[in-house]
């Protein structure tokens, strides 16, 4: 059951939204009238029915719906399969397809399936519309031309050129004028331009035809109080044709309903709407307004954001704008008579141009799918709707597969050296190109097989694991990420990927842990030439991503952090800080210390200075870690005869005292069990106020130029921890905000 909750769907809105909603709901109310008239026009609909559902329908859904800013009612979109249901069934029949219509709506939103109507592919929505738009120009053109619209829009375009040809008559110049003043409105001055544009060009055109007396086909309205004397009636026969259309009305109207809330969200700044609660209010409109004999009711974008740009703040700007329909269908019956149907056509021809969104094309254009929206356009112009959306889907999932299964393959040649790279997915569709290339390769050809594949499947790897086999020359297999071929050598291969382990990326894993995987001789296997390897795995793989990154700092550096640190290879400082290049000036050196400015050693001071007073860096971390060797050195734990190391960890001497003095610091609430690791917290501190005595360190905080921080990295466990005073020690480094 639909509630009609209080707050932001509160149909009583506070007084201070009154004003705005009032207003608003004016605006839209002169936006509805001449639309809901034109649009059960263009369908070949009674005219009341348009009125009808914009105050039935429009009231029903505002009450009900999911958005409160949403406003319902006859809509363009569904003009095109209305007038082919209304041919086929009549009147009567179809108001109880439009009553069916809503009960699936309903249906929907119960079953909670509103959301998955927003999986459709944009560029389907955008086809389905513009078709909706170009169906409806074509037919309507005819009527702005003085004719009368064709039975399909393939027989609206073999009767335009004669149609323009023919003699034209006072329905013509109706028809220009309309059209006229709806493109020159929008670039007239703010003050006019508060009349809404369809209000105008509807009115202006009516006053010229009665000031001239014209004789021209006009609205049929009922005078006085409009007696409803059509009841929905089932068909004789014909049911599977009835629930076509009912499907057909349901999904066209509940998907535009949908869009239509979404726009209006993401005009608010957030999202607000219970899509299945406005899907089940839309629904709930479709029964009332065909039980009344109304035309079908959707959530209509060009009234939705008329109400939004108005000032709209609640769903009583919607409720009201019913009011005002209802009080002209009593009171100003004998004006809406007066209209020409000229107007409403050139009317809904200037609203179908709309509906071909130039902006959504190119949306759908720089996303790759405008042949899905092309598939739609025609097939909704040339067939019928449901045609052309069908069309769209099957063409969309084509190319969802496609792209799924998508294997790039290509030889890279070196000399006598062949290079076979395979990416993406490899599977039995990508086996007919995979043996085209691998045939270009020489029979006896020295040849290295690239995997970079994230699935393949057994079609894809007996062509591979055949062609290994029979190639005369050798082939080394070379795998990049999950083992998808080596698991399949083994007998044991991986079937899902789903299951697929999870591999560090060569870049960043240890090379010694995956290099010495691929070189074949253990011999080969020294410092060198595993250095070299990386070397050349950096040239193929990282440097074309990073060469532009590159070319940006050939000319200079602008580090934002002077980052002084361990010389132990375990720390990769660009690593746990994910950054890159050009962001931290590093100095590394054993025990991560820092002379004072009065020593003898002026390396690191050097490199403070140029940090802080050339490049300006606005950070200075100081970063420890646990298992520290010179931090075990400075227990007494040094190896002997090595001069210089003893030299230098005279340095640390002031952390020792620091040691001795301080209470313990705590390391995520706890202090560490090593006695090495608690001297390495200590240590991180005692540099930080080394630093504080280094002139330019001194000048920059002064300035608030610079900020110093303390860090701390966890070796085993992986983790980075920040200095929090208030904490007494360090925090894991998520918990900390800056």
């Amino acid at each position: 059951m639909i509630e009609i909750v209080r707050g932001e769907h509160d149909t009583g809105p506070p007084k201070q939204h009154l004003k705005h909603d009032l207003l608003a709901s004016i605006v839209v109310f002169l936006v509805a009238v001449p639309l809901s008239l034109g649009v059960a026009f263009a369908a070949g609909a009674p005219l009341l029915s348009g009125l009808i559902s914009a105050v039935v329908g429009g009231l029903v859904a505002s009450l009900l719906g999911g958005s409160p800013l949403q406003v319902s009612g006859p809509s363009a979109a569904l003009t095109v399969v209305l007038a082919d249901t209304i041919a086929t069934h009549g009147w009567p029949v179809t108001c109880a397809i439009t009553v069916a219509a809503g009960l699936l709506q309903i249906l929907f939103g119960l079953t909670k399936a509103a959301r998955a109507a927003l999986a459709v592919s944009p560029a389907i929505v955008h086809g389905l519309l513009a078709g909706i738009g170009v169906t409806l120009v074509l037919g309507q053109l005819h009527v702005v031309l003085g004719g009368s619209a064709q039975g399909s829009a393939l027989a609206n375009v073999l009767a335009l050129p004669r149609q323009i040809a023919a003699h034209h008559d006072q329905a013509v110049l109706i028809g220009v004028v309309t059209l006229a003043v709806l493109v020159a409105w929008p670039r007239l001055p703010k003050a006019v331009r508060r009349v809404p544009a369809p209000l105008a060009a509807v009115a202006l055109a009516t006053g010229l035809s009665v000031a001239t007396g014209m004789s021209l086909p006009r609205v049929d309205l009922p005078a006085g109080l409009p007696a409803l004397h059509v009841v929905p009636r089932l068909p004789d026969g014909g049911w599977g044709g009835f629930a076509l259309a009912a499907v057909t009305i349901a999904l066209i109207a509940g998907l535009e309903s949908l869009l239509s809330a979404v726009s209006v969200d993401k005009l608010r700044g957030r999202p607000r709407t219970d899509l299945d609660r406005e899907l089940i209010g839309q629904g709930a409109a479709n029964v009332a307004a065909g039980a009344l004999g109304g035309f079908p009711v959707t959530g209509v974008i060009v009234r939705s954001m008329t109400n939004y740009e108005a000032g709209a703040r609640t769903r009583l700007s919607a409720i009201l704008h019913c009011a005002w329909i209802l009080a002209a269908c009593l009171l100003l019956t004998g004006v809406l008579r007066l209209i020409p149907l000229a107007a409403l056509a050139a009317l809904l021809v200037y609203v179908g141009t709309k509906l071909v969104n130039l902006n959504g094309l190119k949306e759908v254009r720089r996303h790759g799918d405008l042949p899905v929206y092309a598939v739609t356009l025609a097939g909704a112009v040339a067939v019928n709707l449901l045609t052309g959306v069908a069309a769209g889907i099957l063409l969309a999932l084509a190319l969802m597969l496609r792209r799924m299964i998508f294997s790039g393959i290509h030889v890279e040649t070196d000399g006598e050296r062949h290079r076979v790279v395979i990416e993406g997915a490899l599977t039995f569709l990508s086996v007919p190109r995979l043996t085209r290339v691998l045939a270009s390769v020489p029979p006896h050809a020295e040849v290295t097989l690239e995997l970079l594949v994230d699935y393949l499947d057994h079609a894809a790897f007996d062509c591979l694991r055949g062609w290994q086999q029979a190639h005369a020359g050798p082939v080394t297999v070379d795998e990049i990420g999950h083992p998808w071929f080596e698991r399949g050598s083994s007998g044991a291969p991986t079937v899902r990927r789903s299951v697929a382990a999870r591999v560090v990326p060569r870049w960043l894993a240890p090379w010694s842990q995956w290099q010495a995987e691929h070189v074949v001789l253990p011999a080969q296997r020294t410092a060198s030439s595993l250095l070299c390897r990386g070397a050349s795995e950096f040239q193929r793989r990282t440097a074309p991503l990073l060469r532009d990154t590159w070319s940006g700092l050939a000319h200079g550096q602008q580090p934002h952090t002077l980052f002084i640190t361990c010389g132990d290879a375990r720390i990769v400082p660009n690593l746990i800080t994910t950054s890159g290049p050009g962001d931290l000036f590093t100095v590394r050196n054993i025990g991560n210390l820092v002379p004072p400015p009065d020593g003898e050693d002026s390396s690191v001071g050097a490199a403070i200075e140029y940090a802080v007073g050339v490049l300006g860096v606005a950070e200075i971390v100081v970063c420890g870690h646990s298992g520290c060797g010179a931090m075990k050195a400075l227990l007494g734990q040094a190896p002997d005869g090595l001069d210089q190391l003893g030299s230098w960890l005279r340095h640390g001497e002031a952390t020792l005292r620091r040691r001795a003095r301080e209470a313990p610091l705590l390391l995520g609430g706890a202090r560490p069990a090593a006695e090495a690791d608690q001297l390495a917290l200590q240590n991180v501190v005692q540099q930080l106020e080394i630093l504080r005595a280094y002139p330019v360190v001194a000048a920059a905080l002064e300035r608030g130029a610079l900020r110093l921080t303390g860090m701390y990295f966890d070796v085993g466990a992986a983790q980075v921890s920040l200095l929090d005073d208030a904490a007494r020690g360090f925090v894991p480094a998520g918990a900390l905000e800056h």
